[in-house]
């Protein structure tokens, strides 16, 4: 199964809209965070489109957990990827809300400001220490206080680029740009080279990219965004330069990670972020470029590059508030965490398991360098994409950037615009 980095952690395609009244399944009336007690009882787990590949690793781990507390029955429910945002806001709104649900942190907000995620500092706060600090900290909400889920798998990916493309424009293809400032120069200069023929890039700038220039995109409060800030201006204006000069794809105001990918495969875009998952995919249906494929790191004026995250939430109203937490950690612990990575290229958020030297050796081929770079960058890497960031917010933010392309209105203008539209969206969640 090609699982890529946005399929498994970036959020649902539908906001989840949640009445603040709403209340989970086996409501207790207590709103207690205490998990303490004998762990027994049946809960429900619900995951997110996971049954198809993975059945017998699930059916496992269930067991064993059954097992080791003799006394408890997990339910285990799969829903589609179709939808699960709505099935999540509806179950939420019905008071039919499973024990423990699989979550992306956008799909933890709402629930945690309704009251229904368990706050996992106060419930869970032994269990800490046991998770890398960014992706632990992936499901808090700015303006409150608490962790609502408990980090579970992660991802994220390099940069691929065509080295054949580098050496046409008198670029040393063992030198990829390592900064901004070399990226958008050598970009200028692929695409001179070429007279337009060839993009470095193949898609416009999203809130992650603001986030890994450096630009500030929320207040502390959550309750503003601020990428219009003058960093986020200059990002923007680099990216205009790109699109006039045909270094950005002129179709990047409508590309797809789909699409993008494509252009990268016939050679018309030099550069495309990705996974070792597309390792495979370019030895089959492209073995020039596989031949000529240069991997380098994501690039970031941080210092940090960006993760993917998924997380596994407890229903605050459970009946079964030891057995839900324990299953929540037991799912997400290092030892099921790595069996999992084993099965399917994502990387576990557990602290210590990426210097396994399944995650530090490699073997002379490019899928284990691949893997052993995205596990280093992992260690301090963070979500950018703010968990209050809607999808209507990403079109906003999009529409606006599109037109500050065209040169239909001024960058400034644009992340203006842009901003008042996500502040707009941001009063209507509550």
């Amino acid at each position: 199964m090609r699982i890529s980095r946005r399929a498994l952690a970036v959020a649902a395609a539908v906001t989840v809209v949640l009445p603040l009244s709403a209340c989970g399944s086996g409501d207790d009336g207590s709103g207690s965070t205490d998990a303490s007690g004998r762990i027994e009882g049946d809960i429900t787990f619900q995951t997110w489109n996971l049954r198809a590949n993975f059945k017998p690793y699930f059916e496992g781990v269930i067991a064993d957990f059954e097992k080791q507390y003799p006394g408890t029955h997990v339910k285990w429910v799969d829903q589609p990827a179709e939808g699960y945002a709505d099935k999540i806001s509806a179950d939420a709104a019905g008071g039919t809300l499973p024990d423990v649900v699989n979550v992306s942190p956008d799909l933890v907000a709402p629930l945690a400001r309704a009251g229904l995620a368990l706050d996992l500092d106060k419930a869970a706060a032994k269990y800490r220490g046991e998770y890398l600090d960014g992706a632990w900290a992936s499901h808090r909400i700015p303006g409150t206080t608490g962790t609502y889920a408990f980090p579970w798998y992660l991802n994220t990916g390099p940069l691929f680029y065509n080295k054949s493309l580098f050496e046409q424009a008198g670029l040393d293809s063992l030198k990829p740009p390592k900064t901004y400032d070399e990226l958008f120069a050598d970009a200028l200069r692929l695409a001179r080279k070429s007279k337009g023929e060839v993009a470095t890039l193949a898609n416009v700038p999203t809130i992650e990219d603001f986030g890994r220039y450096g630009v500030r995109l929320m207040n502390d409060e959550g309750t503003k965004f601020t990428f219009d800030d003058a960093k986020g201006i200059e990002l923007l204006t680099k990216y205009k330069e790109l699109y006039d000069a045909k270094a950005l794809d002129p179709q990047a105001l409508t590309a797809t990670p789909e699409s993008s990918g494509k252009k990268f495969l016939t050679g018309a875009v030099a550069m495309n972020p990705g996974s070792a998952l597309d390792l495979g995919n370019f030895k089959k249906q492209a073995p020039n470029l596989y031949k000529n494929i240069g991997i380098t790191d994501q690039i970031t004026s941080t210092g940090k590059v960006n993760m993917y995250v998924m997380g596994v939430m407890v229903n605050s109203r459970t009946k079964q508030k030891p057995a839900a937490v324990a299953f929540a950690h037991y799912v997400t612990d290092a030892k099921n965490q790595m069996s999992f990575a084993r099965k399917v290229a994502i990387f576990p958020s557990t602290a210590g398991s990426l210097d396994d030297p399944y995650f530090t050796k490699e073997d002379g081929t490019d899928e284990t360098r691949v893997r052993v770079a995205a596990a280093k960058s992992l260690k301090n890497a963070v979500n950018y994409t703010p968990v209050l960031f809607s999808e209507q917010m990403k079109t906003a933010l999009r529409n606006e950037v599109a037109k500050a392309l065209q040169g239909r209105q001024s960058p400034e203008a644009a992340l203006d615009n842009a901003v008042k539209a996500c502040d707009r969206l941001l009063k209507q969640q509550g």
